[in-house]
């Protein structure tokens, strides 16, 4: 397979196009110039964040391709996510092509024609989902809310204040951009890769080991390859490198590397907010296959190895003008960069993002591991609170902070925010559109306040306690310190909020903010319908880890933890009461007694009667103890000789 991959890339495949260049003849022409593309996939992406796969022959689509492009085909939508709305009993779903962004051709390169040389391709067309005349997907929800946002801004440059602070009229303004990138990281390691220790992981990365060193092996091949199949789907590859975590390889005899443990990153050129998020999921198949190509296991968990960094997708967005007279005007730059931090309207971004965050975070972090990832310690954001830079000379890069301003003096068109909370499992589509939607609120507010840029500069660095028009009165939002060393955790919940502990704090947000709820509601994008069969969707995808993975596996993992001191001469009695204490936390957590139901049994039965309070709390109570008996099983076994 990999001489066929290197053999096909750089040759005269197809590998996209924009339908919009093409009417119906001129399209059917190209693929048919093309018979290596033998089949169409259409590509819908369900509220959970699963893109729709299916192999239609290429022959069924160009026989009435005009149909295809037009009407889709229709699908039964309780295969996928979309609880409370497509169901066992009105399960019908229309996929619907959308001709305004890239058709990938997805290559199998296992599978070459005999007739043509060439890899068999199939043609993943993005789609949009339809169900009773609604549109009910994630991609159709980042679409309506770039329109709807688009005409929003468009609104605010009525504003002579604001047109002021940016230098132009509303006459100069042809169209609003929005802009959007993310940044992937993930871990890759051989199969089967047990001799690799969470403590030499943990020591490399205290040690800063791995961070941007130099790829070697494997690892340097799969990631240029990565590198150069993106550029040819025209994402225009950035960069790739090793992250935080990670171990050294071991070498064999025959030269070859192995125990590879590593964490990297690649990042690729931003784009319009909706062909951004489609660019992630095509980035995301394609780093996966090539690794695995390679040898190597993927992982896109945010948390994959507890006790060590986990993988994030710091997730970039902006807005521009497209100007009439040529060119490119970014809103969020303010008219004298010297002065000034951001624009009356960039102000109002940025506070709408932090005001409104705890209704956006049931979208950016909605599983157990996300969870387990924003915890202190490990270089990810835990507090609601941003940096701006410490003076208008020197842009932020503060890693402590959940949103940061990034700007350049030099490049006014580099002005955004980049959030650092989603990972590569977030739903990048729900991800932008609900930046956006909360970024509106705020925006609205800068521009209709009257406010200058130095007075809504003050608001947002508010100290605690003091009253704010927007923002609110007992909370802060600016640091430009380490946030994990400035303050303790009791003052990072006191000043910045305190952060969710599972998944079910984030979908209580829902109930306990119903005005921050009513921001995703502008533009009647978002519904209680979609609201609802997405809280639906995050809560089963929870309790069912939980009870079919979590417990099960974590259960295993304790019945090994078996006594060691027996029988051995050198044992002392510090062994057997360390033991003792380990085999109390053993029985608590796994096994009924007469007296006493165990942690895991009264988990599953919260889990059962449906009472998600109590099993958001036993199971940070069961976090604590498996941490704790962890901890105490490495002490025991390291004195026993």
């Amino acid at each position: 397979m990999i001489e066929n991959l290197v053999k096909s890339l750089g040759t005269d495949l197809l590998y996209y196009f924009y339908k919009k260049d093409y009417d119906v003849q001129s399209l059917k022409q190209l693929l048919i110039g093309h018979p290596e593309i033998q089949f169409v996939s259409l590509v819908g992406v369900d509220l959970g964040g699963n893109d729709t796969d299916e192999k239609i022959p290429i022959s069924l689509f160009l026989d009435d391709i005009d149909v295809f492009i037009k009407e889709g085909i229709q699908t039964d939508g309780s295969s996928v996510v979309l609880p409370g709305i497509a169901s066992l009993n009105d399960g019908k779903v229309d996929i619907i092509p959308d001709g305004d962004v890239k058709w990938f051709v997805d290559y199998n390169y296992d599978n070459i024609d005999y007739k043509t040389d060439k890899p068999v391709g199939t043609l993943r067309i993005p789609c949009f989902l339809k169900h009773n005349g609604q549109f009910i997907d994630s991609r159709s929800i980042l679409k309506q809310v770039t329109n709807f946002l688009k005409e929003e801004v468009l609104n605010l440059l009525e504003n002579d204040n604001l047109l002021s602070d940016l230098k132009i009229s509303k006459g100069d303004v042809e169209d609003v951009i929005l802009t959007s990138a993310t940044e992937l990281e993930f871990w890759v390691r051989t199969p089967e890769n047990n001799d690799v220790k969470v403590k030499d992981l943990s020591t490399s990365q205290v040690m800063q080991e791995q961070y941007w060193k130099r790829t070697k092996g494997t690892v340097r091949t799969a990631l240029e390859r990565s590198l150069t199949i993106l550029d040819l789907y025209g994402l225009e590859a950035e960069m790739g490198h090793k992250e935080v975590g990670g171990v050294k390889a071991k070498l064999t005899s025959d030269g070859n590397t192995t125990n590879i443990m590593e964490q990297l990153e690649i990042d690729w050129k931003y784009a319009d907010a909706l062909q951004a998020a489609d660019n992630e999921l095509l980035a995301r198949t394609y780093i996966k296959e090539i690794f695995q190509y390679h040898g190597l296991d993927v992982s896109f968990k945010a948390k994959p190895i507890e006790g060590v960094a986990g993988s994030g997708e710091h997730t970039h967005v902006g807005i521009s003008l497209k100007l009439k007279k040529g060119g490119y005007l970014n809103l969020f730059t303010p008219g004298n960069v010297k002065d000034n931090y951001l624009s009356i309207i960039g102000w109002g971004a940025l506070m709408g993002i932090l005001k409104n965050y705890e209704i956006l975070n049931p979208f950016l972090s909605a599983t157990n591991d996300s969870l387990e990832r924003l915890k202190p310690g490990f270089e990810a954001p835990v507090s609601i609170v941003a940096s701006i830079g410490n003076n208008l000379e020197s842009p932020s890069r503060n890693r402590t902070v959940l949103l940061g301003l990034i700007r350049d003096l030099n490049n006014p068109m580099a002005t955004r925010f980049e959030v650092r909370s989603p990972n590569p499992h977030s739903n990048t589509y729900l991800v932008i559109s609900t930046l956006y939607q909360v970024m509106l609120d705020g925006m609205k507010y800068a521009i209709t306040s009257g406010k200058g840029n130095k007075d809504l500069e003050n608001e947002f660095k508010k100290a605690y306690g003091e009253d704010a028009e927007y923002l609110e009165k007992d909370r802060m939002y600016h640091s430009e310190e380490d946030v994990f060393e400035e303050y303790s955790e009791e003052e990072r919940s006191k000043y910045f909020g305190t952060p969710p502990a599972t998944v079910w704090d984030n979908l209580k947000s829902f109930d306990l903010y119903p005005d921050k709820l009513d921001t995703l509601y502008q533009g009647n994008i978002f519904n209680d319908k979609i609201i609802k069969s997405y809280y639906l969707a995050v809560l089963k995808r929870w309790t069912t880890e939980i009870n079919n993975r979590i417990i099960p596996q974590t259960a295993k993992l304790l019945k090994n933890f078996q006594p060691l001191h027996v029988g051995n001469i050198l044992v002392d009695v510090i062994d057997e009461e360390r033991w003792n204490i380990i085999l109390d936390l053993k029985i608590d957590l796994l096994k009924d007694t007469d007296s006493k139901i165990s942690l895991f049994s009264r988990l599953r039965n919260a889990i059962k009667v449906a009472d998600y309070d109590l099993t958001a709390s036993l199971q940070i109570e069961v976090q604590s103890k498996i941490k704790k008996l962890k901890d105490l099983y490495n002490v025991y076994k390291r004195n026993i000789i």
